[in-house]
């Protein structure tokens, strides 16, 4: 029997592939029951927004849910892309020249000049389509929609792109994978970095949030166990990382390496 007390958080539409649950008061997750991320809708007084769409796949499935939410697709004001990752990010292209689109300036980059290797696109087995962000976001960004004002915070590590949005008065941190319920970490991809990682977390750790919204699994009302706990585990990880690459042999696996680089940067003398 878990020891976990009842969810807070009321789940309004249920079927096979994804949940409809309210967060607070105009502010709902889309959680997929399959390998897509999160999504969220924020429903202001001036404008609506949402953050990540999950997977082209399960669009029909979202535009049920922002129906049953009150919110037709048409109400959406703008997408915010938590990071270039295609389970957050392949059903944005359904968006595209209804609804402004906003990503981190390294996010919109990758995603522009469609870096399938940084967008995993195999992994996700998404169609190649371009997908155009219209803002760049950046660090210190405020996102104003009336009754809700989020900060953008570059919040690098799962990826070099990653960004999250928080809402002080609220106490709402849109976290996508940097931190994740029961401090579950979402992994280090490509450009991404533990150090960096680290950092985040502990910038995550000095806000005063009262919910997490993460870019997979339950919303949370313990935000703060959480971060303390992923900020344990990328430690941990850290010094995982720093023992294996102690028992390797630097120099014979480096030197192939070097020999490129210098390869690479030799005169053109003829």
């Amino acid at each position: 029997m878990s020891d976990r007390k009842p969810s807070p958080f009321p789940i309004l539409l249920e079927n096979d592939v994804c949940s409809l649950i309210k967060a607070a008061e105009d502010v709902y997750q889309i959680r997929f029951k399959n390998r897509a991320a999160n999504a969220y809708l924020v429903r202001g007084s001036s404008r609506t927004i949402m953050i990540d769409v999950g997977l082209s796949t399960n669009y029909p499935h979202l535009l049920q849910c922002l129906e049953h939410a009150g919110c037709p697709f048409d109400k959406i004001d703008m997408v915010i892309l938590s990071h270039e990752h295609l389970d957050h990010i392949g059903a944005a292209y359904h968006f595209a020249g209804r609804t402004i689109i906003a990503a981190h300036r390294l996010a919109a980059n990758k995603i522009m000049l469609r870096d399938d290797f940084s967008m995993l696109r195999k992994m996700f087995n998404e169609p190649n389509v371009p997908i155009n962000v219209d803002i760049w976001l950046e660090e210190g960004n405020l996102i104003d929609l009336g009754n809700f004002r989020l900060n953008v915070m570059y919040t690098p590590g799962h990826t070099s792109a990653c960004i999250s949005l928080y809402d002080q008065e609220k106490g709402l941190l849109f976290a996508a994978d940097t931190l994740m319920p029961g401090g579950v970490m979402g992994g280090v991809f490509g450009s991404g970095s533990i150090s960096d990682y680290i950092q985040s977390l502990e910038r995550l750790k000095g806000l005063n949030s009262r919910i997490l919204l993460s870019g997979h699994g339950r919303l949370s009302d313990t935000p703060q166990d959480d971060v303390r706990i992923a900020i344990q585990r990328s430690h941990a990880l850290l010094s995982d990382t720093a023992q294996l690459f102690d028992a390797l042999d630097a120099r014979s696996n480096f030197e192939p390496i070097m020999q490129s680089v210098r390869d690479l940067n030799k005169l053109d003398d003829g």
